[in-house]
């Protein structure tokens, strides 16, 4: 994505974002737009290689690659040792697996908790009161709809996005009178490989083609199409504008009107 600011300061110029989830899909997305838009990415993800070609390609200068797996609290403690003042945290990182309810045990919920909902909190608890003292902070989790609703065959994902907007919606009202903004980006179904993963499934059960399997994701958008990760970026990316301030607490839908509320 390229930005046409001509003269004008780039938005977000002198400011550090800490992006999870950076080598593929919505997280790239992400840090390429951030770049684009002045901020210096630390990008982090399970696989340096992958993350160490996305910091060379990434415009502008002190871009890093963070190895972290956000499933290991002990990872997470090192790879925040390391980092140091972060202005911008974007939780985009997850995981997901489909069952019917009466075959997802407990090993599921707590796979998907850990990295859906707890590791957001556990990056918060270290980087925000630092965002409060220096007077600036901004951050955005990628949720999802199903944080929002409920979808068959969904229950542990569902409920571990539930958990991340409930937890998004509690603590900007413990910080809604310093000067860090807390909210949420909800996409329905994204164009990235997980909706690839998802549209394997379907073939595999069904038996139907992969363009009919797409089809039937894409029908559940009244717009008749998926989300692209460049358009979660793009409004990911506005929240962290200084003039975002007043955007806060806020589980925003992303999904072409498909939970019009």
């Amino acid at each position: 994505m390229v930005y046409a600011f001509g003269m004008l300061p780039l938005p977000l110029a002198g400011k550090r974002a800490l992006v999870t989830g950076a080598s593929r899909g919505i997280g790239l997305a992400v840090c390429r737009h951030l770049a684009a838009a002045g901020a210096s990415v630390l990008a982090s993800a399970r696989t340096e290689a992958a993350l160490l070609a996305l910091v060379a390609e990434l415009p502008g200068v002190g871009h890093r690659a963070l190895t972290m797996d956000l499933g290991d609290a002990a990872s997470i403690e090192a790879a925040l040792s390391l980092v140091g003042d972060v202005d911008i945290l974007i939780s985009n990182a997850g995981i997901a697996e489909s069952k019917p309810y009466d075959r997802t045990d407990d090993a599921l919920f707590l796979r998907l908790f850990e990295v859906n909902a707890l590791a957001t909190a556990r990056l918060a608890r270290v980087l925000m009161p630092k965002m409060v003292a220096r007077g600036f902070g901004r951050v955005v989790v990628v949720a999802s709809n199903a944080g929002l609703s409920g979808y068959s065959y969904s229950s542990a994902y569902c409920a571990s996005k539930h958990a991340v907007v409930g937890w998004m919606r509690a603590v900007a009202h413990e910080v809604a009178r310093t000067p860090v903004t807390v909210n949420a980006v909800c996409p329905g179904w994204v164009d990235t490989d997980m909706a690839g993963d998802a549209v394997s499934r379907i073939v595999g059960k069904t038996g139907r083609s992969e363009a009919d399997a797409r089809a039937t994701l894409a029908a559940m958008s009244p717009q008749n199409r998926m989300v692209t990760a460049e358009e979660v970026a793009f409004l990911v990316g506005s929240l962290c504008h200084e003039h975002a301030r007043s955007i806060h607490g806020q589980a925003l839908a992303m999904d072409g009107g498909q939970l019009m509320r």
